[in-house]
């Protein structure tokens, strides 16, 4: 279905430099010894959400991610620093801090070590604070990467660098690489799902789970825990499921006149997006009805029906994942914890804001324990950064204790798929200020996800304008001692 002038289209300096004398000799000895690149052209354009097969067998086979939009405070949940607690008070080393910039911390501050009470849990003995009692419950199952980094100190920029590998908006979302990648296993269902509780969408937006320049059919679809599950798929007032259809129908034909005019691959998108809008009409609204869940799941992650919460969310997820979903993504607002209210002190409101959250995901992964669903099911918890070893500068002298952001070390944990369990990786200085060992940038926590998903990060690649892009951009290493 593809025009002749389609290519045209693409034509750019960059592309036409590259293809100079690609029917060389030589060029065609190096292309027989080159990996064979993931490209778009392998796909259908006209089915494009075709379940298709990674690069090598994968230990997972979808993924749910849960992110805690603003940045946890690592140092009051997992990574445990007696020197800091010691030092509560004193200045900052300027060893630590001299020539760094912080959001909205200057001079020298304070150091602030964590009022959290923490212990050892599970067989791993690993490090956990009194916030997080369900976590506790399920220390066994866990692999936490205490030396996480990231390249960006401010909110949106650090999230598009988490999700999309640049700290620029433009290029497509994990999400969809993933569903490029594989298509879904349901074809009544996208092969993305996002789910958004606390009232906010994420700091950078919907471009979190955006496709860039891919074909937009790969991107996130966000559903809802109240009210109608997708906005806009419902039949209009006065049209019934057969008008409907014939509607479709006419849509699709003009639709495919204008792909053989012009080849525009949005246009095929198109066609594949209503026909899915119509199939999830029937399907959506069964999976998305947590109603029909036994009490007993509903009391264990403590959700409600017909109320939007983050608790739904995660069983909403349990249950797209059962139905095919490849990646389902869950944002949750409110873990910005600088101190400048009640709800961002690091005593009782972290205390507050785990209690609605550190249950239904200790309860989602039970569940997909139980289900025989999490050994090929890869979960992964965490923010785009962490929050600084010292009091923020603005709250420094506040009865309320708050942390400012910190990109250089935090922490998140990851479940099932492959990954090891009761498991402990990486380890920062003794004032929590830096990474000393096994640093995992945010490019590598990617490169890790693809691996386990069956996928060489190197060679999940679209291209664009010329040139080849990828979700790890040129870094990224598979984290190896973490898997299994």
């Amino acid at each position: 279905m593809t025009s002749p002038l389609y290519p045209l289209q693409q034509q750019t300096r960059r592309h036409f430099l590259s293809q100079v004398g690609q029917f060389s000799l030589g060029a065609i000895a190096l292309r027989a010894l080159s990996p064979k690149t993931f490209a778009g052209d392998a796909i259908d354009a006209t089915q494009p959400l075709l379940s298709r097969p990674p690069h090598y067998a994968p230990k997972a086979k979808r993924v749910i991610y849960l992110h805690m939009s603003g940045g946890p405070p690592h140092l009051d949940l997992f990574d445990y620093k007696p020197e800091l607690v010691k030092r509560d008070g004193q200045f900052a080393p300027d060893a630590f801090v001299k020539g760094k910039k912080f959001a909205f911390t200057s001079g020298t501050p304070r150091l602030m070590g964590t009022p959290r009470t923490f212990a050892q849990y599970g067989s791993g003995g690993l490090w956990m604070s009194d916030a997080i009692p369900h976590f506790q419950s399920i220390a066994d199952e866990l692999c936490v990467i205490r030396s996480m980094t990231t390249d960006q100190f401010n909110h949106t920029p650090a999230e598009l660098l988490l999700f999309t590998g640049s700290p620029r908006q433009g290029r497509p979302s994990m999400g969809s690489w993933v569903t490029y990648g594989l298509g879904t296993a349901n074809e009544n269902l996208p092969g993305f799902v996002v789910l958004v509780s606390s009232g906010t969408q994420p700091s950078a937006g919907q471009a979190v789970w955006g496709t860039g320049f891919i074909p937009s059919v790969f991107q996130g679809v966000q559903c809802r825990s109240k009210g109608d599950p997708v906005l806009y798929v419902s039949d209009p007032p006065g049209i019934d499921r057969t008008m409907r259809r014939h509607t479709l129908d006419a849509l699709r034909d003009l639709n495919e006149l204008q792909a053989g005019e012009l080849g525009h691959p949005e246009t095929t998108t198109r066609i594949s997006q209503y026909e899915l809008a119509f199939r999830m009409q029937a399907s959506v609204p069964e999976v998305m009805d947590i109603s029909r869940e036994p009490a007993s799941v509903l009391e264990a992650y403590g959700a409600q029906p017909g109320q939007a919460s983050f608790a739904n969310n995660c069983l909403l997820g349990r249950r797209l994942l059962e139905q095919g979903v490849r990646f389902v993504q869950l944002f949750d607002w409110g873990w910005d914890f600088h101190g400048t209210g009640p709800r961002e002190d690091i005593r009782d409101g972290l205390t507050q804001k785990m209690a609605r959250t550190d249950r239904p995901v200790a309860a989602l992964i039970r569940d997909l324990r139980q289900r025989g669903l999490l050994d090929d099911t890869l979960v992964v918890w965490g923010g785009e950064f962490g929050r600084t070893p010292f009091r923020e500068g603005r709250t420094a002298t506040s009865d309320i204790l708050g942390r400012d952001h910190f990109p250089d070390a935090f922490s998140l944990f990851l479940a099932g798929g492959g990954v090891r369990r009761g498991f402990s990786y990486g380890q920062t200085d003794e004032l929590g200020f830096g990474v000393v060992e096994n640093k995992v940038h945010v490019h590598d926590l990617q490169a890790t996800i693809l691996h386990l998903l069956g996928f060489d990060h190197t060679r999940l690649s679209y291209r664009f304008q010329g040139r080849d892009f990828r979700l790890t951009d040129v870094h990224g290493e598979v984290v190896k001692n973490i898997l299994v």
